[in-house]
Protein backbone atom coordinates (compact mmCIF):
# COMPACT_ATOMS: atom_id res chain seq x y z
CA UNK A 1 0.00 0.00 0.00
CA UNK A 2 1.19 3.27 -1.43
CA UNK A 3 1.56 6.03 1.70
CA UNK A 4 2.95 8.48 0.18
CA UNK A 5 0.71 11.42 -0.46
CA UNK A 6 0.52 13.50 -3.40
CA UNK A 7 -1.25 17.59 -4.07
CA UNK A 8 -3.47 17.96 -7.05
CA UNK A 9 -5.70 21.18 -8.58
CA UNK A 10 -8.27 19.75 -9.91
CA UNK A 11 -9.79 23.31 -10.67
CA UNK A 12 -7.71 25.36 -12.97
CA UNK A 13 -8.61 28.16 -15.66
CA UNK A 14 -6.74 29.78 -18.25
CA UNK A 15 -6.90 32.46 -20.96
CA UNK A 16 -8.86 29.57 -23.34
CA UNK A 17 -11.83 30.58 -20.77
CA UNK A 18 -11.90 33.50 -18.38
CA UNK A 19 -9.10 33.10 -16.83
CA UNK A 20 -6.09 35.28 -17.21
CA UNK A 21 -3.04 33.73 -17.36
CA UNK A 22 -1.68 31.51 -20.75
CA UNK A 23 -0.55 28.29 -20.09
CA UNK A 24 2.96 28.21 -19.98
CA UNK A 25 2.55 30.88 -17.38
CA UNK A 26 0.02 28.46 -15.56
CA UNK A 27 3.20 25.21 -16.14
CA UNK A 28 5.91 27.58 -14.84
CA UNK A 29 3.83 28.74 -11.48
CA UNK A 30 3.05 25.27 -10.98
CA UNK A 31 6.77 23.70 -11.41
CA UNK A 32 8.49 26.80 -9.59
CA UNK A 33 6.18 28.37 -7.11
CA UNK A 34 4.11 24.87 -5.80
CA UNK A 35 4.24 21.61 -4.46
CA UNK A 36 1.24 20.07 -6.50
CA UNK A 37 2.23 17.14 -8.12
CA UNK A 38 -0.85 17.18 -10.25
CA UNK A 39 -2.80 19.76 -11.95
CA UNK A 40 -6.02 19.93 -14.04
CA UNK A 41 -6.60 22.54 -16.58
CA UNK A 42 -10.28 22.83 -16.50
CA UNK A 43 -11.49 25.77 -18.89
CA UNK A 44 -15.38 26.37 -19.30
CA UNK A 45 -16.57 24.25 -22.39
CA UNK A 46 -13.16 23.67 -24.12
CA UNK A 47 -10.30 21.13 -23.59
CA UNK A 48 -8.03 23.69 -25.81
CA UNK A 49 -5.76 24.62 -22.68
CA UNK A 50 -5.70 21.03 -21.14
CA UNK A 51 -4.52 19.55 -24.01
CA UNK A 52 -1.99 22.23 -24.88
CA UNK A 53 -0.91 21.83 -20.90
CA UNK A 54 -0.45 17.79 -22.04
CA UNK A 55 1.74 18.28 -24.52
CA UNK A 56 4.17 20.22 -22.67
CA UNK A 57 3.73 17.77 -19.91
CA UNK A 58 7.38 16.37 -20.03
CA UNK A 59 8.71 19.46 -19.55
CA UNK A 60 8.06 19.72 -15.55
CA UNK A 61 8.05 17.52 -12.61
CA UNK A 62 4.09 16.98 -12.33
CA UNK A 63 1.54 15.55 -14.09
CA UNK A 64 -1.38 17.12 -16.19
CA UNK A 65 -5.07 15.07 -16.01
CA UNK A 66 -6.57 16.59 -19.55
CA UNK A 67 -10.59 17.81 -18.91
CA UNK A 68 -13.25 20.82 -18.87
CA UNK A 69 -15.30 22.35 -16.76
CA UNK A 70 -19.19 21.46 -18.94
CA UNK A 71 -22.20 24.01 -18.42
CA UNK A 72 -25.00 21.34 -18.32
CA UNK A 73 -28.58 22.91 -18.64
CA UNK A 74 -28.97 22.29 -14.55
CA UNK A 75 -25.10 23.63 -14.16
CA UNK A 76 -21.31 23.07 -14.08
CA UNK A 77 -19.56 19.37 -14.36
CA UNK A 78 -16.25 18.93 -14.37
CA UNK A 79 -14.79 15.86 -16.49
CA UNK A 80 -11.14 14.38 -16.22
CA UNK A 81 -9.36 12.08 -18.07
CA UNK A 82 -11.63 12.50 -20.86
CA UNK A 83 -10.57 12.06 -24.55
CA UNK A 84 -12.93 13.99 -26.12
CA UNK A 85 -15.28 17.45 -26.18
CA UNK A 86 -18.41 17.47 -24.21
CA UNK A 87 -21.13 19.93 -25.27
CA UNK A 88 -22.47 22.39 -23.53
CA UNK A 89 -26.44 22.84 -22.68
CA UNK A 90 -27.20 18.91 -22.24
CA UNK A 91 -29.12 17.83 -19.42
CA UNK A 92 -27.28 16.67 -16.35
CA UNK A 93 -27.73 13.18 -16.90
CA UNK A 94 -26.65 13.39 -20.38
CA UNK A 95 -23.50 15.16 -19.53
CA UNK A 96 -22.46 12.39 -16.88
CA UNK A 97 -23.17 9.58 -19.40
CA UNK A 98 -20.67 11.46 -22.22
CA UNK A 99 -18.14 11.69 -20.05
CA UNK A 100 -18.50 7.66 -18.04
CA UNK A 101 -18.66 6.76 -22.32
CA UNK A 102 -15.21 7.98 -22.32
CA UNK A 103 -13.95 6.38 -19.16
CA UNK A 104 -13.63 9.55 -17.16
CA UNK A 105 -14.14 11.06 -13.98
CA UNK A 106 -17.35 13.08 -13.25
CA UNK A 107 -16.81 16.21 -10.46
CA UNK A 108 -19.75 18.39 -9.30
CA UNK A 109 -17.79 21.59 -8.52
CA UNK A 110 -19.01 24.06 -6.19
CA UNK A 111 -22.13 22.09 -5.50
CA UNK A 112 -23.68 24.62 -3.04
CA UNK A 113 -22.86 27.91 -5.73
CA UNK A 114 -25.23 29.44 -7.93
CA UNK A 115 -24.03 27.48 -11.21
CA UNK A 116 -23.58 24.17 -8.88
CA UNK A 117 -26.16 21.83 -9.52
CA UNK A 118 -27.38 21.72 -6.53
CA UNK A 119 -27.99 25.46 -6.30
CA UNK A 120 -27.65 27.13 -3.00
CA UNK A 121 -30.37 25.86 -1.90
CA UNK A 122 -30.24 22.40 -2.84
CA UNK A 123 -28.82 20.71 0.40
CA UNK A 124 -31.80 18.43 0.88
CA UNK A 125 -31.27 17.37 -2.83
CA UNK A 126 -27.79 15.72 -2.53
CA UNK A 127 -29.04 12.38 -1.60
CA UNK A 128 -31.01 11.89 -3.56
CA UNK A 129 -28.58 13.12 -6.06
CA UNK A 130 -25.76 10.94 -5.18
CA UNK A 131 -28.42 7.55 -5.81
CA UNK A 132 -29.70 9.04 -9.00
CA UNK A 133 -26.60 10.68 -10.87
CA UNK A 134 -23.48 8.82 -11.72
CA UNK A 135 -20.67 11.33 -10.74
CA UNK A 136 -17.29 10.70 -8.37
CA UNK A 137 -17.20 13.09 -6.59
CA UNK A 138 -18.16 16.59 -5.19
CA UNK A 139 -15.65 19.00 -4.40
CA UNK A 140 -15.94 20.38 -0.86
CA UNK A 141 -13.85 22.88 -1.33
CA UNK A 142 -13.08 25.60 -3.88
CA UNK A 143 -11.49 28.64 -2.86
CA UNK A 144 -12.70 31.11 -4.78
CA UNK A 145 -13.14 33.90 -2.36
CA UNK A 146 -17.31 34.63 -2.52
CA UNK A 147 -17.86 30.26 -2.16
CA UNK A 148 -17.78 30.77 1.62
CA UNK A 149 -20.69 29.65 2.07
CA UNK A 150 -21.11 27.46 -0.42
CA UNK A 151 -17.75 25.61 1.34
CA UNK A 152 -19.60 25.64 4.50
CA UNK A 153 -22.86 23.81 2.84
CA UNK A 154 -20.32 21.12 1.02
CA UNK A 155 -18.24 20.41 3.98
CA UNK A 156 -21.45 20.01 6.61
CA UNK A 157 -22.95 17.43 3.70
CA UNK A 158 -19.85 15.35 4.18
CA UNK A 159 -19.32 15.51 7.79
CA UNK A 160 -20.89 11.85 8.24
CA UNK A 161 -19.39 10.69 4.80
CA UNK A 162 -21.67 10.53 1.65
CA UNK A 163 -19.98 7.25 -0.26
CA UNK A 164 -18.47 9.28 -2.86
CA UNK A 165 -15.04 11.10 -3.31
CA UNK A 166 -14.29 14.45 -1.60
CA UNK A 167 -12.04 16.73 -4.09
CA UNK A 168 -10.81 20.37 -3.61
CA UNK A 169 -9.75 22.64 -6.20
CA UNK A 170 -8.79 26.09 -6.55
CA UNK A 171 -11.14 27.47 -9.26
CA UNK A 172 -8.27 29.85 -10.42
CA UNK A 173 -9.05 32.60 -12.92
CA UNK A 174 -5.67 34.20 -11.73
CA UNK A 175 -1.83 32.53 -11.62
CA UNK A 176 -1.16 33.24 -7.95
CA UNK A 177 -4.72 31.25 -7.11
CA UNK A 178 -3.50 28.11 -8.43
CA UNK A 179 -2.73 25.94 -5.66
CA UNK A 180 -4.93 27.39 -3.34
CA UNK A 181 -7.28 24.39 -3.04
CA UNK A 182 -6.33 20.89 -3.65
CA UNK A 183 -7.23 17.43 -3.21
CA UNK A 184 -5.17 15.20 -1.28
CA UNK A 185 -4.78 11.58 -2.61
CA UNK A 186 -2.27 8.48 -1.58
CA UNK A 187 0.29 8.63 -4.02
CA UNK A 188 2.12 11.37 -6.43
CA UNK A 189 0.89 10.22 -9.72
CA UNK A 190 -1.78 11.09 -11.79
CA UNK A 191 -2.93 7.24 -12.07
CA UNK A 192 -2.37 7.14 -8.71
CA UNK A 193 -5.09 9.98 -8.31
CA UNK A 194 -7.87 8.32 -9.97
CA UNK A 195 -7.25 5.23 -7.85
CA UNK A 196 -7.73 7.06 -4.99
CA UNK A 197 -10.89 8.60 -6.25
CA UNK A 198 -12.19 5.71 -7.05
CA UNK A 199 -11.28 4.00 -3.44
CA UNK A 200 -12.84 7.22 -1.74
CA UNK A 201 -9.62 7.74 -0.30
CA UNK A 202 -9.14 11.80 -1.00
CA UNK A 203 -10.02 15.10 0.50
CA UNK A 204 -9.66 18.37 0.39
CA UNK A 205 -7.25 21.25 1.81
CA UNK A 206 -7.01 25.29 1.54
CA UNK A 207 -3.61 26.82 0.76
CA UNK A 208 -2.32 29.70 2.73
CA UNK A 209 -2.66 33.58 1.31
CA UNK A 210 -6.63 33.86 1.70
CA UNK A 211 -6.95 37.49 1.65
CA UNK A 212 -4.40 38.38 -0.56
CA UNK A 213 -5.66 36.25 -3.27
CA UNK A 214 -9.28 37.63 -2.31
CA UNK A 215 -8.18 40.90 -2.73
CA UNK A 216 -5.64 39.63 -5.91
CA UNK A 217 -9.98 38.84 -7.45
CA UNK A 218 -11.08 42.52 -6.91
CA UNK A 219 -8.69 43.65 -8.43
CA UNK A 220 -8.74 41.70 -11.24
CA UNK A 221 -12.34 40.45 -11.73
CA UNK A 222 -13.27 43.53 -14.67
CA UNK A 223 -10.63 41.61 -16.31
CA UNK A 224 -11.72 38.37 -15.96
CA UNK A 225 -15.08 39.73 -17.10
CA UNK A 226 -13.47 41.24 -20.12
CA UNK A 227 -12.11 37.55 -20.68
CA UNK A 228 -15.55 35.95 -20.27
CA UNK A 229 -16.71 38.49 -22.88
CA UNK A 230 -13.43 37.82 -25.33
CA UNK A 231 -14.84 33.96 -25.00
CA UNK A 232 -18.16 34.38 -25.17
CA UNK A 233 -19.16 31.20 -26.81
CA UNK A 234 -17.34 29.67 -24.14
CA UNK A 235 -17.84 31.61 -20.85
CA UNK A 236 -21.30 32.71 -22.01
CA UNK A 237 -23.37 30.10 -19.22
CA UNK A 238 -20.18 30.54 -16.75
CA UNK A 239 -20.37 32.52 -13.52
CA UNK A 240 -17.52 30.93 -11.77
Amino acid sequence: MNDVSGKADLHIHSNHSDGLARIPEIMDHVQEKTDLDVIAITDHNTMEGSLFAKSLEDMYDFEVVVGEEISSSSGHIIGLFIEEHVPAGLSVVETLNRINEQGGIAIIPHPFSSKGIFGPFGMGSLGSGISDLAFHALEVYNSMPFLVYANRAAAKMFAGGQGIAATGGSDAHVLRGVGKGFTVFRGKSAEDLRASIDRLETHAETGSGGLSIALRYAFRFPQIRRQQAFNWDRCKTAHN
